[in-house]
């Protein structure tokens, strides 16, 4: 499996799950999780996968200043229902990092290392901020993304336009993958810890 090598140059989130350590599936319980987990996960690499990616890798930061975040211990709340756009994608990425599942999760043992019901949906849209709140001390932020100060390459339209009206050539679709991968490595890159491209802020207790 051969990636694009700017995939192993991303932020990596490295986490502590109790529960890993528990079963003896990492030594200690830490893990650490790199912008090709999300893809394996998503199947494919664009803005939305690299952007829910530095969503969840921002939120811990925040909630876990001073030691490594706990996978398991957070419950993520989307701002939209489950088949709104791309929430459901996000949803999934964030579940890979926080440990958070909707009702198909993890039940737990012994009533610990719950992880069902820990991701939950908005009924109607309420906005764009996703919410992390910490379960053992109720810290939460919101987490907003804005890919707009990333913007595309201005050819993506027409070269995408002619490969699913099947008239582009390889060298065209080459040349849109090569284009499409790196708005995603300037997004990962050169604007993972930009304020204007994620957002987070305190939610009040």
């Amino acid at each position: 499996m051969s990636f694009p090598s700017f995939f192993e140059q991303a932020p990596v989130v490295r986490m502590r799950d109790p529960l890993a350590a528990l079963l003896g599936a990492a030594a200690g319980g830490v893990i650490e999780y790199h912008y090709a987990d999300a893809v394996r996960l998503a199947g494919h690499s664009c803005p939305t996968v690299a952007g829910a990616y530095l969503m969840g890798r921002a939120a811990l930061t925040a909630l876990y200043p001073d030691r490594l975040p706990e996978r398991g211990g957070i419950a993520v709340r989307m701002p939209a229902p489950q088949d709104e756009g791309t929430t459901g994608v996000i949803a999934q990425v964030l579940t890979l990092l926080t440990g958070a599942a909707a009702d198909n999760g993890f039940h737990g043992i012994g009533g610990r290392h719950v992880r069902h019901g820990l991701l939950s949906y908005a009924e109607r849209n309420d906005g764009d901020a996703v919410i992390f709140r910490r379960l053992d001390n109720g810290t939460a932020v919101a987490v907003e993304l804005d890919t707009s100060p990333v913007p595309a390459d201005p050819s993506q339209r027409a070269l995408l336009t002619a490969i699913l009206q099947d008239r582009a050539d390889a060298r065209q679709q080459t040349a849109f993958g090569d284009a499409w991968q790196d708005r995603v490595r300037r997004l990962l890159l050169e604007f993972a810890d930009d304020p204007r491209v994620v957002r987070v802020a305190r939610v009040p207790a």
